[in-house]
């Protein structure tokens, strides 16, 4: 699954699932740019692909921020001539029910939805020269009902239907777009979880993997390997799909 003189845009790169991306699209020969609010992550793991012989720019970007969602791909234009692939990491992780507040809503909107439509517009046009694809990063949450949890649930659902709608719109233009929907994974969110409701990784795994087939939860390298299939061309007829990776977690 070469991606050579592929030019690839991964938000919220700085750490779990968007840095285990832009690590994962590098090694196969794309060069990455990297978007996220936190400096110091970000440029570190730009850093440390160059260090291993991959090409990668970071850019500090808030895209809950229109000037900043269009900027991300005016640096990849600006520093690699192009854009052929577009992985929509960034996410408000907004874990509330009825105790949201009108400022977690829009947060988690801001960020979650109306942050990865305005991220997604200026890539699109750079892709209609080329073709080229586009992951959404939905969850499992999208689909299966969890106590408390309704805002971060109602966004990655929004997603899961951009995905669809996106897929009709950009399909004669020959830009595919899927969504990749993870369980569980240990990130840095999940470990602040952990943290915040008083338990270890080793209780949450046995815990949290009890409600999966593989009787475990994730890592990030995991989500990463089905995001570079499915923006590679070996996935060339697949668009407007959905792909649980989640140890069989929606499924039970």
């Amino acid at each position: 699954m070469s991606l050579q003189n592929k030019v690839a845009i991964v938000t919220g790169a700085s750490s779990g699932i968007g840095q285990a991306t832009a690590e994962v699209l590098a090694e196969g020969g794309a060069k990455v740019v990297l978007a996220d609010i936190d400096m110091k992550n970000g440029e570190a793991t730009a850093e440390n692909i160059r260090k291993h012989g991959g090409t990668a720019r970071f850019v500090a970007a808030d895209i809950s921020r229109q000037d900043d969602a269009n900027r991300i791909s005016e640096e990849a234009l600006a520093a690699f001539g192009g854009v052929n692939i577009l992985v929509n990491n960034a996410a408000a992780f907004v874990l509330k029910g009825f105790a949201a507040t009108v400022e977690d809503w829009q947060r988690s909107l801001g960020v979650n939805v109306i942050g990865t439509a305005m991220v997604t517009a200026p890539a699109v046009e750079a892709m209609k020269k080329t073709g080229g694809a586009i992951v959404m990063l939905g969850s499992i949450s999208a689909f299966c009902a969890q106590p408390d949890f309704f805002v971060y649930s109602a966004t990655k659902a929004a997603l899961v239907q951009m995905t669809r709608n996106m897929a009709m719109d950009l399909g004669p233009a020959g830009i595919r777009v899927n969504a990749v929907c993870p369980g569980t994974i240990l990130t840095a969110a999940s470990m602040n979880h952990i943290t915040k409701i008083g338990s270890t990784v080793e209780e949450f795994n046995r815990m949290e993997g009890a409600k999966t087939f593989l009787g475990r939860i994730g890592q990030p390298r995991e989500v990463a390997h089905a995001i570079r299939f499915l923006v590679s061309d070996e996935a060339s007829y697949i668009t407007g799909a959905t792909l649980m990776v989640d140890g069989g977690y929606a499924a039970m």
